[in-house]
């Protein structure tokens, strides 16, 4: 499902910033974090100012790149640059009038579950996070089976994530979590930019031995590929 316009906030930080290198607060609200923001410029960054994670999956691409939450296309824009055929697809109208104007030629503003759109790809690139996209744990099957029907056979799909643990660990070392209440890394979030109000939408943060369980379950294989500094890590999915 597209974003309308009047609730698109980050595609209108993105606009702001391409038209004119500036842009106000991207605000990021959530019911179980303090507010917190996104800096507008990292969303276009090159790829010497992208983290080791970002960098091991762009030098991991190959073929056919389908980039899924490609926001102001800066991944986008390295594989393009390195001779590789992308598809960029975004939610944000706004954003993907941007990743046009940038110099990307094959731009989608759509929801990757769209049954509508198809294609097959080599390589699926899901970063910052973007496993997130499929929200809940008990969505994450259909999220991963509809990527599976988009990958070519050899295909990969490149995603980061992290495990937020540590956000609900005391100072003894143990945790403050109800076993018996949703997955801890199930996040809600509302992005609001300006006067925009963008609608809330669900996040999950997945740590890796669940991602792989899950891709088990799905007949595909979920390995270990590097890990960040912070609880963060990048893992590559291929059908088994």
């Amino acid at each position: 499902m597209q974003a309308e316009h009047n609730t698109d906030a980050m595609g209108a930080a993105i606009r702001d910033y391409h038209r004119t290198g500036r842009a106000a607060r991207l605000r990021v609200l959530s019911s179980l974090f303090d507010e917190d923001e996104i800096p507008v410029p990292h969303l276009f960054r090159a790829f010497s100012d992208m983290p080791p994670l970002e960098q091991a999956a762009l030098n991991l691409c190959r073929g056919r790149v389908l980039d899924v939450g490609a926001g102001a296309g800066c991944h986008s824009l390295v594989l393009t640059e390195r001779g590789l055929d992308v598809t960029s697809v975004d939610v944000s109208p706004l954003a993907c009038e941007v990743m046009t104007a940038r110099g990307l030629h094959d731009v989608h503003c759509c929801d990757v579950m769209d049954s509508d759109f198809y294609g097959t790809y080599d390589t699926i690139l899901l970063l910052m996070n973007g496993i997130g996209m499929a929200g809940t744990i008990t969505r994450l099957p259909f999220f991963l089976a509809r990527l599976k029907q988009l990958l070519a056979p050899g295909g990969q799909i490149l995603t980061d994530s992290s495990d937020i643990r540590y956000v609900f660990e005391n100072e003894d070392g143990s945790l403050d979590i109800n076993l018996n209440d949703r997955y801890y890394g199930e996040v809600d979030y509302r992005m609001c930019y300006k006067g925009i109000r963008g609608p809330k939408f669900d996040w999950l943060y997945i740590a890796l031995p669940l991602l792989q369980d899950a891709a088990a379950a799905e007949g595909m294989t979920c390995r270990l590929v590097s890990e960040g500094e912070h609880y963060d890590y990048l893992a590559c999915i291929t059908t088994a």
